[in-house]
């Protein structure tokens, strides 16, 4: 740009001349104001670019939240259905072990059993070990007695089953212990 000093007029800034816009000159006051509109449009724009960059950022850590929020429900819900099946399961299991007149139809049973839990353990139940010693974090002891040869705190006899899909436990053993 160049500039002209004419000493009657004030101070004038000439701007490269397009087509449309032959003749024009804007004073330096102008030429400071335009300057100062353009800084206040960059500022806003920076200002939009972050703000809509953090809306972006929070939408990604809501996706992700949602998303573990959303596998932690379906684990909750498939232990819950197991944990409602676990009776049935120790049904089968008394029938299994009794005396049927029937073999087929406690050959049916035994098959249903069979089905049935492996069903559940391609969902993640498995049995909590009740060999050796008692663990309260594993196990519920509803008897303590003690035997002769047997050191405290061993698992005499088992009552229930207990289970644990993946790493939850659903429900503890209920077991005897000596004491």
């Amino acid at each position: 740009m160049s500039k002209k000093k004419n000493t009657k007029e004030p101070e004038q800034v000439e701007t490269p001349e397009t087509e449309e816009q032959q003749g024009c000159t804007l004073t330096q006051e102008e030429m400071d104001e335009v300057r100062a509109h353009i800084e206040s449009l960059q500022k806003q724009l920076d200002e939009t670019v972050n703000l809509l960059q953090r809306n972006q950022a929070d939408f990604d850590n809501y996706r992700r939240r949602n998303a573990s929020v959303r596998a932690d429900s379906y684990e909750e819900g498939k232990r819950d259905i197991i944990t409602a099946l676990l009776p049935i399961l120790d049904d089968f299991d008394r029938v299994a072990e009794s005396e049927a007149n029937d073999a087929a139809w406690a050959e049916g049973v035994k098959l249903v059993h069979r089905k049935l839990t492996e069903t559940l353990q391609k969902q993640g139940l498995s049995e909590v070990e009740t060999d050796g010693d008692f663990d309260p974090n594993l196990h519920n002891a509803v008897m303590a007695e003690p035997q002769e040869g047997v050191e405290k705190g061993k698992i005499l006899a088992v009552f229930q089953k207990g289970y644990r899909v993946k790493d939850k436990i659903v429900r503890h053993s209920m077991v005897k212990v000596s004491d």
